[in-house]
């Protein structure tokens, strides 16, 4: 089984920066396109980022793009997310997700994914 574990979320003020972390288990995870997706209180789950299996490619949702990078270590099994000038839309629980597929070729659908972890939280105040 695949197991996902994130970390680095937490509080901080409009204007500042957190990055995530996403550390992997099984031998699936170099051969898998990764993504990140948030869920804000009240709303569905949505689209953030997304990775090819080698890192050669990335996606971004257009309400995060030149605010977040997404990038992976495969040796580390690890995928990141950071997050700059952050904005009190950005709160939300933030998932990592491992895709059954090795590129998403930008596709934004949640269905693309078919291993999660458990969230971390990000909190924006204004």
């Amino acid at each position: 089984q695949v197991q996902l574990v994130e970390s680095g979320g937490g509080s901080v003020q409009a204007g500042g920066s957190l990055r995530l972390s996403c550390v992997a288990s099984g031998r699936t995870f170099s051969n898998s396109a990764m993504g990140w997706l948030r869920q804000a209180p009240g709303q569905e789950r949505e689209f953030v980022a997304a990775i090819t299996w080698n890192g050669d490619r990335t996606y971004y949702a257009d309400s995060v793009s030149g605010r977040f990078t997404i990038s992976r270590e495969n040796a580390k099994n690890t995928v990141y997310l950071e997050m700059s000038r952050l904005v009190p839309e950005d709160t939300a629980v933030y998932y990592c997700a491992a895709a059954r597929v090795a590129d998403t070729y930008g596709r934004e659908s949640i269905n693309d994914y078919n291993y999660w972890g458990q969230g971390t939280q990000v909190t924006v105040s204004s």
